[in-house]
């Protein structure tokens, strides 16, 4: 049975969710906002309306595309000029050429274009500075309180209610769960509450205890005075502009330009200090001298703005998250309060049939990992971490970044055990969730000098060294450490510990303490969730591999009521060492009376050990494909178990080798990594990993979704041309025709090839097939091939 709902905010967001919402039958709908309908005073009332596709994510390409597709069925909401991003530098014409390769892989129409092709759609760009264009034809202008207004109306057909003027003051609670809210004029009842209140989201989360992790800041904009080369008959008829080697875009308003500039200070909004007065609180005062310097980059790119002046400008509030995308999602310990914040309009519709198919069905058909509120650490909701990489994301909105390209501040946050002997190796650190994870060592450098790598492109050189093919080398051929601290681990334990895990995993659990298992998470329609390693370390008490907190929400949102199932992450109080290479029992064996042999610890087993004095837990695990295990034991003695083996180690070449070099053995190995390779997007088998799904064994969730024949597949692809090396999210070409998309990319040290893993259609997933993959522009030859790339007999891991 449908369920009342309440939301709070009649912006963009709310109205389009309420027509999501009542569109699916839930019309029981009532939205709220404290200003009047429908310039509710949010960032929706004074938003330029630009609406671009193109994203490096797939998810926030697929809401914007649907943004699009919506606003054009409404009357008078869209105005579908198209988008024109400019190039005056090399490096931003190379930048153009990738992102053309974005909308290509996402399925969004553009091209790119010469400077003469740029000066006929923009007549009053400066000839001598634009180097080439990128245009997509189906952006365009969004009027957001108009497309606010008919949705709202729709909405209202169908049984929704609206009412302004009523700010919310609390979110009522009973046992654990939303019953409505107050505001300062009336109550209002509901079983659930969605919180689509902008940049007053902290304020509205606030109400019940939850850090919403955005921060609001100011944003320039500026309309000119008359241009006579402007149409004053229509509003805008040239395509939106965007110049973002200077950090600003530029729209019509009829015969006036419309200038947004991201060119400024950060300018955080304490929302204390708003004023209540007037229709607008979230237009501030316009700071002059913050536009002084961009407004010289405009008149450099137009040079008819020379006689110009800025006759209006304001200072507008829009919301900013730690790492730019939105915020969605149902808060963990108050039921029935859910998320839909720090979303612009660009992507505003796509994100309401998101939330909305999430709230009535139970899951949405996009991929919301990226997006789900629950994704982030602890340390990455402290109030100063949230303002300063949400100015930080300001600051970068139109910067060109590397796919590996680490946050620079605040660091270092989380450091493993091991930390302090890394740097003193020359480690080279990037970041993950806060943890800093070595990519490669400089104290390998001497290794490099024995190994052939092909020269690399300026672009997939950055965050990369040769020496990364010397690790992986000697992991093949010796001993390496790897640290693999920064993965998630949860105890799963209790008396309904065995029954939980079988029924939310794909894989078979009951098996006898000591045994490692392989398994799945499932949402109900049989997409991929997570990937998991289970240890069983006892009857009642499981070791979990995740892969971050999702997993930890995942799970606990499905503990059965009863209180036989207990969940604990002990990922911060304890470490772990990947021992891997064909010596690794050689190093290992001597330290310890346990027995390391073959037929004593088998692969996929667990078993408690002591390593020089070091209590650890050993797993025969290797995602390197080499003779090896994690050991894990508590985090005060992670550096004297890194020092025994280091010191044991010494006999046997050990070295310690990184991510880097990681990377590119599982690739050879063919093991996936969950969020780039699979997401719910995907079932099992579409994925490669119908080996780990037990179709016999019991229910489990989702099993019952996992009966038709897969339409697409993960396939493995390796590239013709030793220095044709891809970074990931390139479109695959095959006649000609996009098909398919890369996901993980690497050079196979050991097979001498760039690999490349992507989603094709089935039909074309046949080892042989020819296909292509788009690079900055060029065709890159590739072919399908059967995997594992390396080693398919796994002799070299269980010896």
């Amino acid at each position: 049975m449908p369920a009342k709902v309440i939301v709070i905010g009649a912006g963009i967001v709310g109205c389009s969710l309420a027509d999501e919402l009542t569109e699916r039958g839930w019309t029981d709908v009532t939205v709220l906002d404290q200003g009047p309908l429908f310039a509710t005073g949010g960032s929706s009332s004074h938003a330029p309306g630009l609406v671009f596709q193109t994203n490096p994510s797939k998810t926030m390409t697929t809401f914007a595309a649907y943004t699009v597709r919506k606003f054009c069925g409404l009357d008078g909401a869209f105005n579908q000029v198209g988008g024109l991003e400019i190039a005056t530098t090399p490096e931003r014409l190379a930048e153009l050429e990738r992102r053309h390769g974005f909308a290509s892989a996402w399925g969004v129409r553009g091209e790119l274009l010469t400077p003469q092709e740029c000066l006929k759609l923009w007549p009053l760009l400066d000839k001598d500075s634009v180097l080439g264009g990128f245009h997509t034809p189906d952006d365009g202008l969004a009027k957001a309180v108009r497309a606010g207004e008919a949705q709202a109306l729709r909405a209202i057909a169908r049984g929704a209610v609206f009412h302004g003027n009523q700010p919310v003051v609390e979110i009522l609670q009973e046992n654990g769960r939303v019953v409505g809210v107050r505001t300062e004029h009336d109550t209002f009842t509901a079983d659930i509450v969605v919180s689509a209140a902008g940049f007053w989201g902290q304020r509205i989360g606030a109400m019940v205890g939850m850090t919403v992790p955005l921060i609001p800041l100011a944003h320039q904009y500026v309309r000119t005075t008359r241009l006579s080369e402007l149409d004053d008959s229509r509003e805008a008829g040239r395509p939106i502009l965007r110049h973002q080697d200077r950090d600003l875009y530029f729209r019509e308003h009829h015969d006036r330009l419309g200038i947004g500039s991201y060119a400024h200070r950060p300018m955080p909004v304490d929302l204390d200090e708003l004023s209540d007065d007037g229709p607008m609180p979230s237009m501030l005062e316009f700071t002059e001298a913050d536009f002084a310097g961009p407004w010289q980059d405009c008149r450099s790119l137009l040079p008819a703005l020379g006689d110009a002046k800025v006759e209006e400008g304001f200072n507008g509030i829009f919301s900013f998250t730690p790492d730019g995308f939105p915020l969605l999602g149902e808060a963990r310990e108050v039921k029935g309060f859910w998320l839909a914040e720090a979303v612009w309009v660009t992507h505003s519709a796509g994100v309401a049939k998101a939330v909305a198919e999430w709230i009535v069905d139970g899951v949405s058909t996009v991929d919301l990992h990226e997006c789900d509120v629950h994704r982030f650490e602890e340390v990455q909701l402290a109030p100063d971490y949230i303002a300063e990489r949400g100015c930080q994301n300001f600051v970068e909105v139109y910067d060109i970044l590397h796919p590996l390209q680490p946050m620079y501040s605040p660091r270092p946050l989380r450091v493993s055990p091991f930390y302090q002997r890394q740097r003193e190796l020359g480690a080279v650190f990037l970041e993950a969730s806060g943890w800093e994870r070595p990519h490669w060592f400089g104290s390998n450098a001497h290794l490099a000098e024995a190994v052939d790598v092909p020269e690399r492109d300026a672009w997939s050189a950055r965050y990369w060294s040769p020496i990364a093919a010397a690790e992986a080398k000697h992991t093949r051929e010796k001993v390496a450490l790897y640290d693999m601290t920064s993965l998630k681990r949860l105890e799963v334990a209790g008396p309904g510990a065995l029954d939980f895990l079988q029924r939310m995993a794909t894989n078979n659990l009951a098996k006898k303490p000591g045994a490692v298992t392989y398994t799945l998470l499932l949402d109900h329609t049989g997409g991929v969730r997570s990937d998991l390693t289970v240890a069983r370390l006892a009857k009642d008490r499981f070791q979990v591999g995740a892969n971050g907190n999702l997993d930890l929400d995942w799970l606990t949102r499905h503990l059965p009521p009863d209180g036989s199932v207990q969940i604990r992450d002990i990922t911060a109080g304890t470490c772990c060492i990947g021992v891997w290479g064909p010596l690794a029992r050689d190093l290992v064996q001597p330290l310890t009376t346990s027995d390391f042999s073959h037929k004593g610890f088998g692969y996929f087993k667990a078993k408690h050990a002591y390593l020089a004095n070091v209590p650890v837990t050993a797993m025969r695990l290797s995602y390197v494909g080499e003779l090896g295990w994690e050991l894990y034991t508590t985090a005060d003695l992670g550096q004297r178990l890194w020092d025994v083996l280091w010191e044991a180690g010494q006999e046997h070449g050990v070295i310690a080798a990184g991510r880097s070099a990681f990377n590119s053995l599982r690739l050879e190995k063919g093991y996936r990594a969950w969020g780039t390779d699979m997401t719910p997007e995907h079932d099992p088998y579409e994925a490669g990993l119908g080996f780990a799904v037990r179709m016999d064994v019991g229910d489990f969730l989702g099993k019952e979704a996992l009966l038709d024949e897969p339409k697409q597949r993960l396939t493995c692809l390796t590239l013709d041309d030793r220095k044709h090396v891809v970074l990931g999210k390139e479109p695959v070409y095959s006649h000609g025709n996009v098909v398919g998309y890369v996901t993980s990319a690497a050079y196979g040290y050991t097979i001498d090839q760039p690999i490349a893993y992507a989603w094709l259609p089935a039909s074309l997933a046949e080892p042989g097939t020819r296909v292509e993959i788009g690079y900055f522009g060029s065709r890159y030859p590739a072919t399908v091939t059967a995997e594992p790339l390396f080693d398919p007999e796994m002799s070299r891991i269980r010896r």
